[in-house]
């Protein structure tokens, strides 16, 4: 049977399949593997002491594990899930849930290898992670939402949290009033 690539029908049908197949891939490589990497809290952080712990300054540079920790673990997860281009310099090895909004900062199933180069990078993740921590030390969301919301899937935590057309870089966005 040959196909009529022709007919409006079938190339509106070939070019839906082309969009959802490579959409999926794109969401595919900047999500977490969920099985890998479903998240971890420090039990330490409640929200009844975030004020003393996440929300002072410097609190993530206190608890941030040593490097040789965090490259040793990016080279093994960059192998565990399977990605073609092994290059450690493509990838940020990153917390799920931030340290800023009390993420485990040692565990792995809370630390992934974060695609540099992709739409939604390291970058952009960070941009979620401040606005979150804003949020969060501001009282405009708990932070078990925050926590949950962000594991779950950081990218729609992005769509609905980060401000369109704020630059979407540290200082221009949520809180900077404040």
């Amino acid at each position: 049977m040959k196909l009529n690539l022709t007919s409006p029908t079938t190339l509106l049908l070939h070019i839906f399949i082309l969009v959802v197949i490579t959409t999926t891939q794109v969401l595919a490589a900047d999500l977490p593997i969920r099985s890998l990497t479903p998240g971890a809290i420090d039990p330490r952080i409640t929200e009844e002491n975030i004020q003393s712990t996440v929300c002072i300054k410097g609190y993530t540079k206190r608890v941030r594990p040593p490097a040789h920790y965090t490259n040793k673990l990016k080279k093994r997860q960059i192998r565990e899930y399977g990605y073609s281009d092994t290059n450690p310099k493509h990838y940020e090895e990153d917390h799920l849930i931030p340290l800023s909004i009390g993420g485990n900062p040692t565990a792995p199933e809370n630390l992934w290898p974060e695609p540099r180069q992709s739409e939604w990078n390291a970058a952009r993740k960070d941009d979620l992670e401040f606005t979150l921590y804003k949020m969060v030390c501001h009282n405009k969301v708990g932070l078990k939402q925050a926590q949950y919301e962000i594991a779950s899937d950081w990218i729609a935590a992005y769509k609905k949290y980060v401000p369109v057309g704020k630059g979407r870089r540290h200082g221009r966005r949520f809180g900077q009033a404040d």
